[in-house]
């Protein structure tokens, strides 16, 4: 290697650029997105955990501007798919086409091929539909014909969903739901936040054109492999492995879910608060770290039984509840 060569290869990020790069894309999305500052630290834990993320709001809260937002800051390729109930699995994962000349099938990738695939109003296609994305969720590969074909790394899926109550809506299969590391709710904006949306489309801002929002590329993935290398390594006492356990435990216990959070769940909650605890700028995970992602983790995992539905409870109050009846390790 000559010295000029040495002086112009980029170096390779230290874990402290790449925590201040990753918190960086919080300032970038927020110039195109008015709060939902906790659903962008959601995404940005999934990008960490290797992880996928569910967004759920009503039309309107800018769920699929915050994805396309993350993606302009960071240097990675993404595509969108709209989800429709005449979507074919072909559409999503690709297909076999004959080639006249070649007088053979070769394979032609879909969209599913990129680095960040946002799934949109992932609920409103068939669940056979739905389901041709839980290979390429969990296996990070798709099969066609008997063959594997391997997805770039990093592979991420950002999913929106509008609430299962709105009309022409398939609610996802248990299997898919659990391979979502997170479900992030998006609620609506505080009068304040929607002042300034407003003020801000006055002043002639235009959702599709990022680049005129100033939104900027501020991470890559050289700083994402060096992030996922740091979270690896932070620490998490048995204590605290074990107050995962026993909040999942305690969950299959409720009198009000007919079903509890599984193991997976566990292991989720235990990688997106190591990676909470990172970005926090700690190595080590504290029990508030697990109890500020026990929602997003594992409100997806439990099912309520039909007598608590009527009685109007939700997922996120029983969980609220546990947390409060599960001793905290000191």
């Amino acid at each position: 290697m000559t010295r000029e060569e040495a002086v112009t290869r980029p170096s390779t990020p230290t874990a402290e650029s790449a925590r201040n790069a990753l918190v960086a894309l919080r300032t970038e999305v927020g110039k195109a997105v008015v709060g939902q500052d906790s659903a962008v630290t959601g995404l940005l834990i999934a990008l960490l955990c290797r992880g996928h993320v569910l967004l759920e709001g009503v039309p309107g809260v800018a769920k699929t501007l915050m994805v396309r937002a993350l993606a302009a800051a960071l240097r990675l390729d993404t595509k969108r798919v709209q989800f429709t109930p005449d979507l074919m699995p072909g559409d999503v994962i690709g297909s076999l086409v004959y080639d006249t000349r070649s007088a053979e099938f070769e394979f032609r990738k879909g969209p599913v091929f990129t680095h960040l695939l946002l799934a949109d109003e992932i609920n409103r296609t068939p669940p056979k539909t739905q389901a041709a994305l839980l290979e390429a969720m969990e296996e990070r590969q798709v099969s066609v014909d008997g063959t594997a074909h391997p997805l770039p790394d990093p592979f991420v899926v950002a999913a929106t969903q509008n609430p299962i109550e709105y009309e022409g809506t398939y609610p996802l299969p248990e299997a898919q739901l659990d391979r979502f590391l997170l479900k992030l709710s998006l609620t609506l904006p505080s009068r304040t936040e929607e002042v300034e949306v407003l003020g801000r489309h006055a002043a002639g801002f235009d959702p599709r054109d990022l680049d005129a929002a100033g939104v900027r590329p501020v991470a890559g993935p050289a700083e994402l492999a060096a992030a996922r290398q740091a979270v690896a390594q932070v620490q998490i006492h048995p204590e605290v492995l074990g107050y995962v356990v026993d909040i999942c435990r305690a969950s299959r216990e409720s009198p009000s879910l007919r079903l509890g959070v599984s193991p997976r769940g566990a292991t989720a909650l235990m990688r997106a608060a190591r990676a909470w605890a990172w970005l926090s700028g700690r190595t080590y995970v504290t029990p508030d770290d697990v109890k500020a992602l026990a929602l997003p983790a594992l409100r997806h995992r439990v099912e309520l039984r039909p007598e608590a539905e009527l009685e109007g409870v939700s997922a996120d109050a029983v969980l609220n509840g546990i947390l409060a009846s599960v001793p905290v390790p000191r």
